[in-house]
């Protein structure tokens, strides 16, 4: 997959709770927009001439930082979050932090967002905008950071296929005809790769246009039943007070009432106008799979890039349009590390004033390609970055020599590189997922935290149900679920996933190297490992019905805590 956001099962959940008309609760992973964003004023026209400036806000909301539950302590709130009010309050508040870079890979980012354009990353070796390159890296105009996925007149990819699709659509021509006793000693591994991938694509095939057609089918009667449901019960908005006000005999209307509350619980709907819009999307997602992802003909970088995909050592293509087409994903990350802390207004992000975030933008609609991952690692390094956030994987990786070459690049200029888990429910000591905790020897990444999403309560659901997890593979649990942050047009929300575990732990690790600047990438590893507030809870394992202590699902057994990082940090340092 893309970007690491979990999929809420709408076609299973609609069909259990509101046609069924009862109210059995499907496994469905927490939705990726789970409230409704709030605005402040406009901010100045992004960076890219191309981007439309936001439409105009309301009056500024002020600080919203309440909403940040994962910023709040385990020992004085109760609370599975990292402890950062508390670690700033009482134990950095006499210290002065340092600057540090931290390196976004992603889809974009809103470079005009109030609460992120004082922190964003400035190459002050370019002039922006006079389309020279200035500082001679290989990169013109590259101000804030740059787009490998953007092409040389301006147009950008925006969907992409899946690797799997990739893999497939070149093995049928490749290996047409041929069979695994017919294909030459040198093509053995490659005839394998692709007839793995083909068996995964036939199946992803089939799932999604199930899907495609459960999701359109209900479209429909949803429809059909908030209009009705509005006029029976003489309301204009249906929402959770409207419901459960609720005064009727009708056996009908109650089980439609029942179940509408408890779609909106397991979607995180405010009500049903935003169910309705968040099925649209779906149904949108799901065409999209089918007509871009999985689609064998769909190549839209031989258009818009116009380089040779297969050449890994092609490094100086791309653009400078850090918006991008979707800048949603790679905003709210970026606001998790470090959004302005001290201006009363929006989120806190959890690194200080002096961390600046450069995006790198390379993950599509669809799966993120080797080389580009490489790229954008190896212009992270070069441009002075300390740690990069990687919310992204996917399920094959045809180019992976490419992508562990950049992590030992990465390494020997000391950079930290942190990585979502992903949001299969799987476990990684069974089940592939890209980039690798492991190089194709079985070493360990010195460098590499592998990070896992944990939810607000100290109970069975706190690793959260989509999260995938391995004792081996998975270092780390963070706060991934209902993490409140900023969004595109100067707005804020919540979104779910092991991509907001990651840059939670990669804001942990900019404050470490921010105050403790002498630390190199293994520590910071070791320090946020050794650090982790084990939990010995009871929990369901994600995608079974298995319960199991927490501690056994990943490597640490355990969820970051800054507040115990930072001690052993100042311990280091002494």
């Amino acid at each position: 997959m893309t970007v690491t956001f979990p999929r809420v099962s709408l076609p299973v959940l609609l069909a259990a709770t509101l046609l069924s008309a009862c109210a059995r609760r499907p496994q469905a992973s927490t939705p990726a927009a789970a409230s409704a964003a709030v605005s402040v004023p406009t901010a100045p026209v992004p960076v890219v001439p191309e981007t439309p400036a936001p439409a105009p806000k309301p009056a500024p909301l002020g600080d919203q930082s309440a909403a940040q539950w994962y910023l709040k302590d385990p020992q004085l709130d109760k609370v599975p979050g990292v402890g950062a009010t508390r670690t700033y309050a009482e134990l950095l508040k006499s210290l002065t932090p340092t600057p540090v870079v931290v390196a976004v890979i992603d889809s974009g980012i809103d470079t005009a967002h109030v609460d992120l354009k004082p922190v964003l990353w400035t190459n002050a070796k370019e002039i922006p905008g006079n389309g020279i390159d200035d500082d001679k890296n290989g990169y013109v105009d590259d101000v804030h950071g740059w787009n490998f996925l953007g092409g040389p007149d301006g147009r950008n990819v925006n969907a992409e296929t899946l690797e799997v699709t990739r893999i497939v659509a070149a093995g049928r021509k490749r290996f047409k005809g041929k069979t695994a006793a017919t294909v030459k000693p040198t093509e053995k591994a490659d005839y394998a790769l692709y007839q793995k991938a083909e068996k995964a694509y036939k199946a992803r095939l089939a799932e999604e246009t199930e899907r495609a057609g459960q999701v359109e089918s209900m479209a429909g009667p949803l429809t059909q039943m908030v209009g009705n449901m509005k006029q029976a019960l003489n309301v204009e908005k249906l929402d959770t007070t409207a419901l459960k006000n609720a005064n009727t005999d009708d056996p009908n209307l109650k089980r439609a009432v029942g179940g509408m509350l408890e779609m909106m619980r397991q979607t995180g709907a405010s009500d049903a106008d935003a169910l309705l819009k968040e099925l649209d999307a779906a149904s949108k997602q799901e065409r999209s799979m089918l007509d871009n992802s999985l689609n064998l003909d769909f190549n839209p970088r031989a258009d818009i890039i116009k380089d040779n995909p297969a050449d890994v050592t092609q490094r100086y293509y791309g653009n400078n349009d850090l918006h991008g087409p979707d800048p949603m994903h790679g905003t709210h990350v970026s606001g998790i590390i470090a959004a302005v802390r001290d201006n009363n207004l929006g989120v806190q992000g959890l690194a200080p004033a002096p961390v600046r975030i450069m995006m790198v933008r390379a993950v599509p609609d669809g799966d993120e390609r080797d080389k580009d991952i490489a790229n954008a690692i190896r212009y992270a390094v070069d441009n002075g970055a300390s740690i990069i956030n990687m919310s992204f994987g996917k399920e094959f990786s045809p180019q992976r020599p490419a992508v562990e070459a950049a992590f030992k690049y990465a390494a020997t200029k000391n950079v930290l590189l942190v990585h979502a888990a992903g949001n299969e429910n799987h476990n990684l000591d069974v089940s592939d997922n890209y980039p690798a905790s492991f190089y194709m020897n079985n070493a360990p990444v010195p460098n590499l935290l592998t990070v896992g999403a944990s939810g607000p309560k100290d109970n069975a659901s706190l690793p959260a149900d989509f999260s995938n997890y391995s004792k081996k593979a998975v270092d780390v649990f963070a706060p991934g679920v209902g993490i409140f942050s900023t969004l595109p047009g100067s707005t804020f929300g919540n979104e779910s996933g092991t991509s907001m575990a990651s840059p939670v732990t990669a804001g942990v690790a900019a404050v470490l190297k921010s105050y403790f600047p002498k630390l190199t990438a293994p520590e910071l590893k070791r320090i946020i490992m050794q650090s982790a507030q084990v939990h010995h809870t009871q929990v369901q394992v994600p995608g079974t019905e298995k319960k199991a202590d927490f501690s056994t699902l990943s490597v640490t057994g355990g969820v970051v805590d800054m507040y115990e990082a930072v001690k052993l940090a100042q311990k280091a340092a002494l």
